[in-house]
């Protein structure tokens, strides 16, 4: 009889600790975790969940919440097509770390051997010195191959580069993915798939650099050289992404962040594309759509994702991408707030999951104090 009391307040305090245990666990999501993938098609379930837009008719798409990796819906998401340039963000988780932004490069005939026929350019010149900052913005910007060659002329070459691209995406759980052109341009065997590009968007917002290089809307470039040899001025360059940018008769799309379009003849149109709104910054990818075009299906599948947040029960994840990476590619925040905003919100779990820990432990040695003490005293009767 003189036992019951401790028993039952350590039974008490097993459950109060087993609640601070779950309290802790969410921060086990930001570490890298094995086997995590969606369903090839399928849609979260749930009461209040809104119907999928009817119209869009990409081969393959995903919506998946950035923060969390939860995949909302899916459509055949991990079919094997040709990435176009969404395979530059594989590029640029693989060689942004390598390469401080400040450093200056002059471009030789070699950097830029090999770049294929009808490849987007920035208009990197040989013979000219740039930053490695510059040639970022080029690359997500206006998609320049020619600035794609020359960081990964850099990097050790384009060999080098592409060998490090297939481990990245391996490291990332990305099975999907084969590297065959490290800029995108179309190649025998090179294939991606929607939940691998959404993948390395979301990978890619928790690096500050990334973050503000694919959010950024307009920038200068540096001028190339005259006959004389002289430096001409910079000239503007716009970004591709219309959703951001705001071109071609498509209205900018409300808190959009990035990440990166694409285009070729084998992918047809392809796009990684991230927005935040309140609380929730959701990722969406489309690749070649049949009918209409591919910022009409983002859209659409962006509205739908805002609106079936916290509605729909997930399909999947996106785990195991957030290893956050450090660069010395760009130091301070992220312009475009994407990385910002992920990192708020991990940051905000991560402080609530530890208190609640330490509350629960608290719990737990006053439950057992309390116990110990009226043991003593049903002692001394």
């Amino acid at each position: 009889m003189i036992f019951r009391p401790v028993v039952r307040s350590l039974c008490t305090g097993a459950v109060v600790l087993a609640a601070g245990v779950t309290a802790i666990a969410p921060c086990a999501a930001l570490a890298p975790q094995a086997g995590h993938r969606s369903p090839g098609s399928g849609t979260g379930s749930g009461t209040r969940a809104p119907a999928l837009p009817g119209q869009v008719s990409a081969l393959s798409w995903v919506v998946a919440d950035a923060t969390t990796g939860d995949v909302l819906a899916s459509k055949d998401a991990h079919r094997h097509l040709p990435p176009a340039s969404t395979l530059k963000t594989l590029f640029a988780l693989t060689v942004l770390p390598h390469l401080p932004a400040r450093q200056l490069h002059t471009v030789t005939g070699a950097d830029l051997e090999g770049l294929g026929e009808g490849s987007s350019r920035v208009g990197v010149v040989e013979g000219h010195t740039y930053r490695v900052d510059d040639l970022w913005r080029g690359v997500f910007l206006s998609s320049g191959g020619d600035a794609v060659h020359v960081l990964a002329s850099m990097n050790g070459g384009w060999q080098k580069t592409r060998d490090e691209m297939r481990r990245r995406a391996a490291q990332l759980g990305a099975g999907d993915t084969r590297v065959m052109s490290p800029d995108g341009y179309d190649t025998p065997g090179q294939y991606s798939s929607a939940f691998d590009l959404a993948v390395f968007g979301r990978t890619g917002l928790a690096d500050p650099a990334f973050a503000r290089y694919c959010s950024t809307s307009v920038a200068e470039f540096p001028g190339g050289l005259d006959k004389s040899g002289r430096a001409e001025a910079p000239y503007e360059i716009q970004n591709t992404n219309r959703l951001l940018a705001g071109t071609q008769d498509v209205s900018p799309y409300p808190g959009l962040i990035g990440v990166k379009n694409g285009y070729t003849t084998a992918a047809g149109n392809t796009l990684i594309a991230a927005a935040h709104r309140g609380s929730r910054t959701l990722i969406v990818t489309v690749m070649n759509p049949q009918e209409g075009t591919v910022y009409e299906d983002a859209r659409s599948l962006l509205d739908w994702g805002f609106a079936a947040s916290g509605k729909v029960r997930p399909v999947g994840s996106l785990r195991p991408p957030v290893a956050r990476t450090t660069t010395a590619s760009a130091p301070g925040p992220a312009q475009g707030a994407g990385a910002a905003l992920v990192a708020a919100h991990r940051s905000t779990t991560r402080k609530a999951s530890v208190l609640g820990g330490f509350a629960a432990v608290g719990a737990l040695l006053a439950s057992l104090s309390a116990s110990l003490w009226l043991l003593r005293r049903r002692m001394r009767r």
